[in-house]
């Protein structure tokens, strides 16, 4: 069996009241993928940073899975050749 290991690293920053995130794969071999979320806090909610880090980091998730899925699609595409709907 061979075991690979995948590696996501999701880097977050504020600035007032946006929270950003940057999920970042690495895969070890050619695929190199990052994906992007924020966060915009009402200025009338309490203060609670790890909401924004939570919703900007999980929407960078998302992100990232959807631009995996597209990266494995074409591969797909490249190998079996055109589809006809």
């Amino acid at each position: 069996m061979h075991a690979k290991r995948w590696t996501v690293q999701i880097h977050i920053t504020e600035d007032g009241d946006t929270t950003s995130a940057r999920a970042v794969l690495s895969t070890g071999d050619r695929i190199h993928l990052a994906g992007t979320g924020h966060a915009c806090r009402n200025p009338a909610d309490p203060q609670v940073p790890e909401i924004g880090d939570e919703l900007a980091a999980g929407r960078a998730l998302a992100d990232l899975a959807a631009r995996l899925l597209a990266v494995g699609s074409e591969d797909v595409a490249q190998v079996t050749g055109p589809t006809s709907w």
